[in-house]
């Protein structure tokens, strides 16, 4: 070795170290990173408008590991922090909660799988979902079935996803089999009062309910139910030439009317007195989904209330979004059970709403594949019943809302606080010290057309009934325990979602 060669070679191996330090660190970024659109763990996100149980503050959030550590008012901190995402004036809020969404793995997941349905989430600020036991085959109605669903969706997961399970009649008389599922994790059951569509999840009575409440007392954990009840008289209609033209809307809500509502809900009161306290089933608590109908159903739940019974009820984004007077003849793109009901209907819901006698709103993303909609031949009645509509559900109650005058702790009341309570989320739906850092950013007075040049995330966009509209509310980016999973059009890389079950 020559005397020139002899000087660089300490050199030389100085600078090959330093590359290996800085292509393991680089390394560990990329890991972390793969996760995450944001490579640290350690940080601050900064808005004049931060939601917060105390209020609306302007200041900073800390998250650190993955949970909020710390929250200071704008004077505390004043930018002296590093590692500070400042969105500016942008609105953080804890992200959305959505206690009823079908993501059809496994068995369907050519109508909605875990990775397409967890990105649309995030894309529209969704950092929680508790996933339904039906849609997907087979159906999550025991220990069996809901091992397969958790496969599914591990590591194919952008947000946090729990599960329901089914309540149908083979399990609803075997304490047995309902408490080994609860056991295994299941935040709750789920039963339907009505056909379901789907056979392998028959529907329930109120004997079944009653029996299904009894096991649920034990846990503290809530039954949801399809509360319609099929007349016998009226159901004739559902036919392809019993009721008229099966391509006109109204047609179909005749066949659906708001007394099946109101027959099921009657028939649940006989036995959610029981969850009164001292009852026998005290500890249980009955939750109603997606109401349509703000008359005699609602009143109802609200004497229930009253009386001490423990019972909740859901509507959804779509039911305050349309009226049955606007949807054109043969787009089936709006069919869905109960029925979007007339708009006189749709002011009492909005009512209901903003007087707390609805205590949240939920998506019920029930998508399928544009063949099942039978969007070219239009027939309301044979075409599947279920709105597609995960991404959106924040713009559009936002944007339906203005003219109500909502606020945005009414949104994170209906989206994030009380879903987090229904399905045993204590860590969840508020952003709070010891809370996990699950945060949505966006801008309220942003609009933009959800047309077919909009990024959208489900797997068929094609039957989403909000194509078309024009919303206020753009998502700019989404954390889920501290990884920024969405921003501005883009995920992670990986799919890093939590699968969260009910211990």
């Amino acid at each position: 070795m020559d005397l020139l060669h002899w000087k660089l070679f300490p050199l030389s191996a100085l600078l090959a170290s330093f590359l290996f330090f800085f292509y393991i660190q680089d390394s560990s970024k990329s890991s972390q990173s793969g996760c995450s659109l944001f490579p640290h763990s350690h940080y601050w996100i900064a808005s004049k408008r931060i939601v917060t149980p105390q209020g609306i503050i302007s200041g900073a959030v800390e998250i650190k590991g993955g949970s909020i550590v710390s929250i200071v008012k704008n004077k505390d901190w004043s930018g002296k922090f590093k590692q500070v995402v400042d969105y500016g004036n942008a609105v953080v809020m804890p992200g959305l909660i959505d206690v009823h969404a079908h993501l059809d793995d496994p068995g369907r997941a050519e109508w909605e799988g875990f990775p397409s349905g967890t990105k649309a989430a995030a894309a529209g600020g969704v950092t929680t979902l508790i996933d339904m036991p039906l849609n997907n085959f087979p159906s999550t109605v025991s220990t069996e079935t809901l091992k397969l669903k958790i496969e599914a969706a591990e590591k194919s997961i952008y947000v946090d996803v729990g599960f329901w399970g089914g309540l149908v009649p083979e399990n609803a008389f075997n304490a047995t089999a309902l408490e080994a599922l609860l056991d295994a994790g299941v935040h709750g059951l789920k039963s339907f009062m009505c056909p379901s569509g789907i056979d392998d999840f028959p529907m329930t009575d109120a004997s079944h309910i009653k029996s299904g409440l009894s096991v649920l007392a034990k846990y503290k954990r809530p039954l949801l139910v399809h509360s319609e009840i099929q007349s016998v008289v009226e159901s004739h209609l559902e036919t392809e030439d019993g009721g008229g033209d099966p391509r006109s809307y109204s047609t179909y809500l005749k066949t659906r009317p708001p007394s099946w509502e109101e027959a099921a809900i009657r028939e649940l009161l006989t036995v959610t007195k029981d969850t009164r306290s001292g009852g026998p089933a005290e500890g249980a608590h009955l939750h109603v989904v997606h109401l349509s109908d703000a008359s005699s159903s609602l009143d109802l739940i609200k004497e229930a209330k009253r009386r001490g019974d423990s019972i909740t009820v859901e509507t959804c984004p779509h039911y305050l979004a349309f009226s049955a007077e606007e949807i054109p003849d043969g787009d089936t793109r709006f069919k869905c059970a109960p029925p979007i009901r007339d708009a006189a209907n749709k002011e009492k819901l909005w009512n209901a709403l903003m007087e707390g006698d609805i205590d949240m709103l939920s998506s019920d993303h029930s998508p399928t594949v544009p063949e099942l909609k039978l969007l070219n031949d239009g027939n309301f009645l044979k075409a599947w019943g279920g709105i597609s509509s995960i991404q959106f559900v924040l713009p559009v109650t936002w944007s339906y809302g203005q003219k109500y005058g909502i606020t945005l702790e009414q949104l994170v009341s209906w989206w994030s606080e009380r879903p987090a309570k229904l399905a045993g989320q204590h860590s969840k739906g508020a952003i709070a010290i010891g809370n996990h850092a699950d945060v949505v950013v966006w801008e309220p007075e942003v609009e933009f057309d959800l047309n077919e040049d909009h990024p959208m995330f489900v797997k068929n966009p094609s039957i989403s009934a909000y194509i078309g509209k024009r919303l206020s509310g753009k998502v700019l980016a989404t954390f889920v325990r501290g990884n920024l999973v969405y921003k501005e059009g883009n995920h992670a890389f990986a799919a890093c979602g939590s699968t969260i079950l009910a211990t």
